[in-house]
């Protein structure tokens, strides 16, 4: 029993990082002007752009923003 809760536990503390990390990348790209807007929609990462709108897996979302900041100095 006990393992469990702190399987759980550590299993949503890991999960808080990885939104709090995708949070700040989108963050970052709205700050630079690469994206107009960013936040979970319906179970999916939507980034808002200028021509068009992305709804992404949080995985895939992750690398999409950090490429996008790496390639404009970000």
């Amino acid at each position: 029993m006990m393992e469990d809760f702190v399987k759980r536990q550590l299993d949503r503390e890991i999960e808080m990082l990885s939104y709090n990390q995708l949070t700040e990348l989108g963050n970052r790209a709205v700050a630079l002007g690469l994206i107009l807007g960013h936040g979970y929609r319906g179970g999916k990462y939507e980034i808002l752009m200028r021509d068009r709108d992305l709804l992404l897996s949080p995985e895939e979302a992750q690398p999409y923003l950090e490429q996008l900041l790496g390639e404009n100095g970000g």
